[in-house]
């Protein structure tokens, strides 16, 4: 259950758990996304986007990754229309606006948002923008479609960069 000479203190500080599953850092996003039951949308979603092997590389990549629940709150039909391999390029917009280059933690985050006076701007993988901001100890990001999503567990570590759940899918226009 934990790795060779680690306590259990260790194991939920260095590699915490999201849903029901240890996220180890020295997996990558895609190991790691597989293995929590939070995720199955998000995991068939990137698979069916053909997204796995990209965010199996080096990145290192910010991932802001949306729980079931958050695809449960889009409209119904949503996702099982994303899903159709004549809408993969859709999709692909829609998880590639959830990825940020580079290795944002809270702290890189926060560090933006002060610098910003109060919001900090991203540019994303597919070329949109996403905007951060806290509320009182929340991290809040919002979309281009005014959309929010507030972080709800952050700085889980992967060995190509940086995840951060959220509990709503961030739409791009």
């Amino acid at each position: 259950m934990f790795a060779a000479g680690e306590t259990r203190a260790q194991m939920y500080t260095d590699n915490p758990m999201v849903g029901g599953a240890a996220m180890y850092k020295t997996k990558n996003i895609v190991d790691n996304a597989v293995n929590s039951k939070d995720h199955t949308t998000l995991v068939a979603a990137v698979q069916a986007a053909g997204l796995v092997d990209t965010l199996k590389g080096t990145g290192p990549f910010t991932v802001f990754a949306p729980v079931n629940s958050a695809f449960d709150k889009l409209p119904a039909g949503t996702v099982a229309t994303l899903l159709k391999p004549e809408n993969k390029a859709t999709l692909v917009k829609v998880l590639t606006y959830h990825v940020i280059a580079g290795n944002y933690d809270s702290k890189a985050i926060a560090k933006a948002i002060k610098k910003g006076k109060g919001k900090a701007e991203f540019t994303t993988v597919a070329g949109g923008k996403l905007w951060a901001k806290m509320d009182g100890k929340k991290l809040i990001l919002w979309d281009e479609k005014g959309g929010q999503s507030m972080v709800t567990i952050a700085d889980v570590r992967q060995s190509n960069g940086v995840i951060h759940v959220v509990d709503t899918v961030l739409l791009p226009n």
